[in-house]
């Protein structure tokens, strides 16, 4: 082997382990940790505190996504979409990737500790278990909601980033905390309903997998109505002002509109199969169905960034009725 051909190689292996943290996934938590700090300073928290949190937080996900990862490698496996994942091609070392997922874990909580306190890293060390033994090796598995009481570690960086900020926890964390686990299902199940027979084969039982879809989209649209409804509860506990209360009430009605097309669009599917029953998930024609699906999945992610931007933005333009 050239030395070339042996840096390519050190440098997929390098990029290998940086996939098992899902990077992606680390950006999305984050988005939530950073507007969550200027809500709880009612404007800009200290600058170390932002690194803190921020790279605490990153951490703290990545360490916990790093377990996931390989504890998943076997069903990762039977699904198309992720057998490119480094930990099924063998492209990690178990023993490496544990390493780093508990060195990830400990950093995460060291630097909570020393640069904010107690509470945020205690918070984030129990999010790392809530998502790496409670959702991956103990839900996931088991039940069809796993993902909605799994996303609750996803939830954590609200708490972690207000309770950096103040040393306590306050009713409107607790709030922005309800937002993220009630988005959830309407967030992850269209993705699912995607790959529901991907779900099937690896034997996951996430809902679209095991339930008929048209009591999927009765579920997609209560949680998107509790999601609404909890994200305008944050107006008189927090004292929001008119730029968060009319903005969130739009995107809202965004995303009610989007999770109601998902339901139309199961019922139509349907009818036009034939079928005398919604309840028949074999006869129902998909095609449409996870077209309208996958567009409230990128709807979904639209708007809690949005939601998220303006809490972040209220604090410093508080306009009031």
């Amino acid at each position: 082997m050239s030395s070339e051909q042996a840096q390519v190689s050190q440098r997929d292996r390098f990029w290998a382990y940086v996939a098992l943290t899902k990077p992606r996934i680390i950006e999305l938590l984050l988005v939530t940790a950073l507007p969550t700090m200027f809500l709880a300073a009612r404007g800009l928290p200290g600058a170390l505190t932002i690194i803190a949190v921020l790279i605490g937080g990153a951490f703290a996900a990545a360490g916990a996504n790093t377990f996931n990862s390989l504890y998943d490698r076997d069903i990762d496996e039977l699904m198309q979409r992720t057998q490119q994942r480094p930990a099924v091609r063998g492209l990690v070392s178990l023993r490496v990737g544990m390493i780093q997922g508990i060195a990830l874990s400990i950093a995460s909580a060291v630097i909570l500790a020393l640069l904010t306190n107690l509470l945020a890293a205690g918070l984030a060390l129990a999010a790392i278990a809530m998502y790496a033994v409670g959702y991956t090796m103990l839900l996931k598995r088991r039940t069809s909601q796993n993902i909605v009481w799994g996303g609750a570690a996803g939830c954590m960086p609200v708490l972690i980033a207000w309770s950096a900020v103040t040393g306590s926890l306050d009713w409107a964390p607790v709030i922005l905390f309800l937002v993220i686990f009630f988005w959830t299902p309407p967030h992850y199940w269209p993705l699912a309903i995607k790959f529901r027979e991907q779900y099937a084969t690896a034997g996951v039982p996430m809902l679209p997998a095991v339930r008929p879809l048209s009591h999927v989209a009765r579920q997609i649209v209560i949680y998107a109505w509790v999601t609404v409804l909890v994200s305008l509860s944050l107006i008189p506990v927090a004292g929001m002002g008119l730029v968060y209360s009319i903005g969130a009430t739009g995107l809202g009605i965004m995303f009610l509109v989007q999770a109601y097309q998902v339901q139309r669009a199961v019922r139509a599917s349907s009818v036009s199969s034939g079928s005398d029953t919604v309840d028949t998930v074999d006869t129902v024609d998909t095609v449409d169905v996870e077209a309208v699906s996958m567009r409230l999945f990128h709807g979904s992610i639209l708007y809690l960034a949005v939601l998220f931007l303006l809490v972040a933005v209220d604090p410093f333009l508080h306009l009031t009725g």
